[in-house]
């Protein structure tokens, strides 16, 4: 039955249905939606509609409806939607249906939706009627849908009917719509909608339901009777920021929605907003903040090392775009600020750290190369806190042009104490290198004006231990050369072939050699590599001494006069590996540990050198030339370090010195017996500087003010005085200092995990001048390089990229990443503008 005139269907042309390409409706098969015999639609790819009086609905190319075609339906079956009323699918596909174009349906059936209720139907989701399904509503409900509300589904439910005419709907029931008990019972749908996972619905009185926020507990009118409030209302409240407990757990989340590009159609424009919001499954309604998301990319560039420029790169800004089309990239010089930005933000959180250390900080200084013949000085300061943890941090890398000059290092050393304002705090400084006569003369002066040297400054320069290791390791290395090389050779004629290494196993087999170490070729940048080599090899020397017979090809055998010499190398080089080793695995090593380790090398050295093998002879004179050296200019500190260990005291001071100096042992145990009781003088005596943390301490345990209990009075440091004079007249000796005490006292039992600084925890209140004298010479650091540079043979190489970025850049990025890994300072996302 066609419909009049005036009840066609159409659009006028600046109504528009749009639909992207992707975007179809169809059904499994012919891709059809039917309804009955007369009434066929078909989705050709003409896109056509097509009704029995032959007048088609056919979607061009800009995806319109003309107002000459009209769609015929029964009489009894139409709906009737008025101009101001839309049903929209999200991404701007949205059909508008004028006044004058309307589907009339009777009275008894139609469907009533409120003004305040949605439904979306997605892109990729098809509405599909067939012949066979109807959907009836009573009489007194009418469907009125406006121009500003949708019906939402989730993209896993469709509108699917069968063959005959009939609808039925498989959308998730909308959270405002009240199902009629009468003819639907015991089939409410559960609710789909996102507001429901921050709301319930509590019941106030009989038919009246309010819904309250899980968050905040603010409740909202939602139904009386049959009236339905809606939930746009409740979407306003935790989307648009009016709820304060979702405001709070928003700050905290650093994730971004994916909002879709706009696309450009109809009365919209490329700025229009989203027609549909996003949720993300920690927190359902996050606004993009380009400021956090500039700030997350420094992070991850300093974190991770990504060169700046790839901000730039073409791939990099195609996954940006497509992950956060919103968001503007920023340019290499934008991303330098940024980065600069964070490193000052992460600066001033450390700065104030510094401020409340007690005592003095011991600073490294470790020098590295560039191609550009620069030098860069990295500058690490180790302290402990009042909670007696030790801490170490990267405070600079400064460039120096001439890093071979004498005044570098005095530059890079007064920089850093200005910087940090550490010019009365300095306690001692460990150089990766040893220092020229000249360097220490112009060092020792710049630092006294207004640091006070500690014994005269005989604590304030040290050398690396890593770093000597190496170099008396390379230089042993350098000795067996050639016997050296021809291991290597065999060991790589083995692993450089399949064959090879089958018919050595094989031999191996044969032989019966216990050994388990496998074969493996060094790099001669890690002396460690060319050690391990050397011992594995060695210990499967019976099997490289046959391996010529079982294979011809063979010939570079190592002599068993070769085999003898690469066991005396692997014998004095293990003691330089064991104790590196320590470097690796040690947070924090302490000069309590390494002095055990020197004095063993020196004891095994000592009695070599004596040796009547030439090839031993020469190979304990070549180390101990380095080690004796860095013993005696190291030994006072270490000493001084055992001395604070409760373990040991002077106790192992002297049983060390006495295996190593014999009859001169006396001499050196004296002068570190002076040196410690000069020194805990000094503590004495000196103005130290009274943070925060050494103020409260010192009042702590020496301040006594009176003041009111219920059992009276306190007595004050007045009221003893008498008692003191008393003391003083009846005592026959002067008391002792709190180091004698303390030396006096019998050793603790050698606990293997014994934590020395968490004794002097516990005993500063009986040590409080001795505990900070303990304090500062135990963070005294034994090495300026990290672990994964213990075994290096050569000084550490800026790489070609970081030397081309400005110095000021360089010591952003290399610092920032290393204090963020200690816990980084509350992100922020207002962020410096700093531009180069």
């Amino acid at each position: 039955m066609a419909t009049p005139d005036e009840e066609k269907i159409a659009t006028p042309d600046e109504h528009k249905m749009e639909t992207s390409n992707e975007h179809t409706k169809s059904t499994p098969d012919e891709h059809k939606m039917e309804t009955s015999d007369e009434q066929t639609k078909a989705t050709p790819d003409e896109q056509t509609m097509t009704t029995p009086n032959e007048q088609t609905l056919t979607t061009q190319n800009d995806h319109t409806i003309s107002n000459e075609h009209t769609m015929e339906m029964s009489n009894e079956h139409t709906v009737t939607i008025s101009n101001e009323h839309t049903m929209a699918n999200p991404d701007e596909h949205t059909m508008i249906i004028s006044n004058d174009h309307t589907m009339a349906a009777p009275d008894e059936h139609a469907m009533v939706i409120s003004n305040d209720h949605t439904m979306v139907n997605p892109d990729e989701h098809a509405l599909v009627i067939s012949n066979d399904h109807t959907m009836e509503t009573p009489d007194e409900q009418a469907l009125v849908i406006s121009n500003e509300h949708t019906m939402e589904t989730d993209y896993e439910h469709t509108m699917a009917t069968a063959d005959e005419n009939k609808m039925i709907t498989t959308t998730p029931e909308v959270n405002n719509e009240l199902p009629n008990s009468e003819t639907q019972p015991n089939k409410r749908r559960k609710k789909k909608s996102i507001v429901w996972e921050h709301f319930t619905i509590e019941n106030v009185s009989a038919g009246c339901r309010r819904a309250c926020c899980k968050q905040c507990k603010q409740s909202f009118a939602y139904s009386t009777g049959s009236k339905v409030a809606g939930t746009s209302h409740l979407k306003r409240h935790i989307a648009k920021g009016t709820c304060p407990a979702l405001l709070r757990n928003q700050g905290q989340n650093q994730q971004s929605p994916y909002t879709p590009r706009s696309r450009v159609g109809g009365s919209g424009s490329a700025t229009d907003p989203p027609k549909r919001r996003y949720r993300s499954p920690s927190s359902p309604y996050i606004t993009f903040d380009q400021d956090r998301c500039r700030n997350e990319i420094a992070r991850m560039i300093i974190m991770h090392d990504y060169p700046l420029h790839m901000v730039e790169h073409p791939g990099f800004l195609a996954f940006v775009q497509n992950l956060q089309p919103r968001f503007n990239m920023v340019s290499f010089n934008t991303v330098q600020g940024d980065c600069v930005a964070t490193y000052l933000m992460e600066k001033q959180s450390l700065v104030k750290f510094i401020e409340g250390m007690p005592g003095r900080v011991c600073l490294t200084l470790d020098t590295w190369t560039s191609s550009q013949t620069v030098g860069y000085v990295f500058i690490t300061g180790h302290f402990i806190d009042s909670d007696w943890k030790s801490h170490r941090r990267i405070l600079n890398v400064i460039m120096e042009p001439y890093p071979d000059s004498d005044t570098a290092l005095s530059h890079a050393v007064a920089a850093c104490l200005s910087d940090w304002s550490l010019e009365s705090k300095l306690f001692s400084l460990t150089f990766s290198q040893s220092l020229s006569e000249a360097a220490l003369e112009t060092l020792r002066p710049l630092l006294a004006i207004k640091n006070p040297l500690i014994l005269n400054g005989q604590l304030l320069v040290g050398n690396c231990i890593a770093r000597t290791f190496s170099s008396v390791a390379k230089d042993v290395l350098g000795s067996g050369e050639e016997i050296i090389k021809k291991i290597r050779d065999s060991v790589k004629y083995v692993k450089t072939s399949e064959s090879h290494e089958e018919k050595f196993f094989e031999l191996k087999r044969q032989l019966q050699v216990p050994s388990e170490r496998s074969l493996c070729l060094d790099d001669q940048s890690q002396w460690n590599t060319t050690y391990q080599m050397l011992v594995a090899a060695s210990e499967l020397k019976e099997v490289f001494s046959c391996l010529d017979t079982s294979d011809p090809d063979y010939k570079e055998a190592p002599s068993m006069e070769d085999w003898k010499q690469v066991e005396t190398l692997c014998t004095y080089l293990k003691l330089l590996f064991e104790a590196a080793s320590i470097l690796t695995y040690t947070t924090n090593p302490t000069a309590i540990t390494f002095f055990h380790e020197v004095w063993k090398i020196q004891t095994e050295l000592v009695r070599a050198v004596i040796s009547e093998d030439p090839y031993v002879c020469n190979v304990a004179r070549i180390m101990l030339e380095k080690t004796e050296k860095y013993w005696k200019d190291c030994s006072l500190v270490l000493a001084i370090a055992v001395v604070m260990d409760p373990r040991f005291k002077m106790k192992l001071v002297e049983f060390s010195f006495t295996k190593i100096y014999g009859e001169d042992a006396p001499t050196y145990i004296k002068i570190v017996d002076d040196g410690i009781h000069e020194l805990f003088h000094e503590y004495v005596t000196l103005p130290l500087p009274l943070t925060p943390t050494y103020a409260d301490e010192g009042n702590a345990g020496s301040n006594i003010k009176q003041e009111e209990s219920q059992g009276g009075t306190l007595l004050s440091d007045n009221g003893l005085t008498d008692f003191d004079v008393y003391i003083m007249e009846t005592t026959s000796q002067q008391m002792k200092s709190e180091l004698d005490q303390y030396l006096e006292e019998s050793l603790l039992p050698r606990v293997q995990d014994f934590d020395v600084l968490g004794w002097w925890k516990l005993n500063k209140m009986k040590y409080p001048t001795l505990s900070k004298m303990a304090r500062d010479i135990l963070s005294i650091p034994v090495s300026t390089t990290g672990p994964d540079s213990v075994f290096d043979m050569t000084s550490k190489e800026m790489d070609r990229y970081r030397s081309s970025l400005r110095p000021e850049t360089v010591e952003a990025l290399i610092c920032a990443k290393d204090w963020m890994q200690y816990g980084s300072s509350e992100a922020s996302n207002a962020l410096v503008r700093m531009e180069y």
